[in-house]
């Protein structure tokens, strides 16, 4: 008895570089986030002015952290298309 080939609507599973990927645009967006928005949150005032100094970093990060999100889609999506 053969094995079946996979269905084409069976999505392929990621890779380890794509898992890699996924994790540090998770870690790189949330670190921006946290940056971004502790000024907000700060209590001391002491902790809003050097976080608002900071603000420039956070932002990079959230920018670097969704740049790996889109390219980890991308991954997927055209890795998909590959198998149709």
């Amino acid at each position: 008895m053969s094995p079946r080939p996979p269905s084409a609507s069976t999505p392929t599973p990621p890779s380890k570089a794509d898992k890699e990927m996924l994790f540090k645009g998770v870690t790189c967006a949330l670190i921006g986030l946290v940056i971004v928005l502790a000024p907000y949150v700060a209590r001391s005032g002491s902790v809003r002015e050097l976080m608002g100094q900071v603000a420039a970093v956070g932002w990079f990060a959230l920018v670097l952290g969704a740049a790996f999100i889109v390219q980890y889609v991308v991954r997927r999506v055209r890795a998909g298309a590959h198998r149709q």
